[in-house]
This record gives structure tokens, C-alpha cells and sequence, in this order.
């Protein structure tokens, strides 16, 4: 085990008290937490000197958030064990990830999404130099960013929309060339704390 990975976990044992229900961004969205249909994303940090994250980008042409920064995952099968099974399958699919080299921290609170889903996420350390394989129906590049970059308190940039003529809040973090916000930008605001505690990062 790594000595990043024996940090996260440290970290993720000392909050887990505060994952026992669920995020919840938009109540009026929502309606019963209980109804919604679980899913689980991967969120894979690279062990290095300087450890980074990798995300990726959807293809344009999906029916749903075409184009959009994502971690892998996606609703989980009937024959999934829990949300680490089914984000560790999806990561095989999506990336060509194999699950034996994820070293699996632990789960997150998970978030209640306004599409219909609660969505779990699932923090493991992978190594790094892995030559990953989008598929090619569904992802059309990978990238990687700074741990420190995702989760410092200053790149969490707050926005407003309109949706449904009711102005929304969300959060936006910038990196060249790639904008990442929703869901995505939400799950990495709520795992920072914890995440920077776990490497010794100012807020």
C-alpha cells in the first residue's frame, strides 16, 4: 500500500460518520432520495510525486451530457456488488481500467442528482503510466489534472443558470482547455476537504 493511499484512508475513516446520507444540491428536484436509481463513479487519483486525477470527456454526440468532463461510471447492473463493483466495472468499460491495479480507498456520500439518480462515489489510487483505452463509443479523450489543482478552495468558482426559469447555483472548475462543472464539479467540491486533509493541502 502506497503512502498515499495509507493517507486516504486515514482521512475517509474520519469522516465516514458524515456519509451516512445522502447530497442532496437541489430538494425541489429531488422529491424521495428512495426512488432514485443508484449509480457510481470512479474517482481515480494517480499515485505520484505530485498526485493528479484522471477524468474524462464524453463523446459529443451521446444522448445524455454530450461533451461533458466526467469520472467513470454509470448506473449500476443488477449483477454489480455495491457501488465499488459497479464504478470499478464501469472504469474497465469506459477506460480499458483494469480493476486489480485500483487500489480502492473507500465510498463517499453519494449525490442526489435531478436526473433520477443517486450517484456513489468511489475513491482509488491507480498507478501511474497506465496506457488506457476510451471507448470509443462513449469517451472521446482522457486527460489528468493536479490533485492539489481540483481540490484547492480558490478553484471552486460559483455560477448561476436559469433552469426551468428557476436560477440555479453550481460550481465550475477551470483547466486548459476542459471545463468541468455539474455533477462532477459538485462530487469534487464534497470530497476536498477530506482529500486535501489526506495530503496536507492548504484550503
Amino acid at each position: 500500500m502506497s503512502g498515499l493511499a495509507q493517507r486516504l484512508r486515514r482521512s475517509f475513516a474520519a469522516h465516514a460518520d458524515a456519509d451516512s446520507e445522502p447530497f442532496i444540491h437541489y430538494q425541489d428536484l429531488i422529491g424521495d432520495p428512495s426512488t432514485l436509481k443508484a449509480a457510481a463513479v470512479l474517482v481515480p487519483i494517480i499515485d505520484a510525486a505530485e498526485p493528479r486525477v484522471l477524468l474524462t470527456v464524453r463523446r459529443d454526440d451521446l444522448r445524455a451530457h454530450a461533451g461533458q468532463v466526467a469520472f467513470p461510471g454509470g448506473r449500476l447492473d443488477p449483477e454489480d456488488d455495491g457501488p465499488v463493483a459497479g464504478a470499478l466495472r464501469e472504469a474497465w468499460e469506459e477506460i480499458g481500467l483494469p480493476s486489480d491495479l485500483v487500489d480502492v480507498i473507500g465510498t463517499s456520500r453519494a449525490y442526489a442528482t435531478g436526473t433520477g439518480y443517486l450517484i456513489t462515489p468511489v475513491v482509488g489510487v491507480i498507478p501511474e503510466g497506465l496506457e488506457l483505452v476510451p471507448h470509443e463509443a462513449e469517451v472521446a479523450r482522457v486527460f489528468e489534472v493536479p490533485l492539489e489543482h481540483l481540490i484547492a478552495e480558490s478553484n471552486h468558482l460559483r455560477r448561476t443558470a436559469v433552469y426551468n426559469d428557476i436560477e440555479r447555483h453550481f460550481f465550475q472548475i477551470d483547466w486548459p482547455h476542459e471545463y468541468i462543472w455539474g455533477i462532477t464539479a459538485v462530487l469534487i467540491v464534497d470530497l476536498a476537504p477530506r482529500l486535501r486533509e489526506a495530503i496536507g493541502s492548504p484550503a
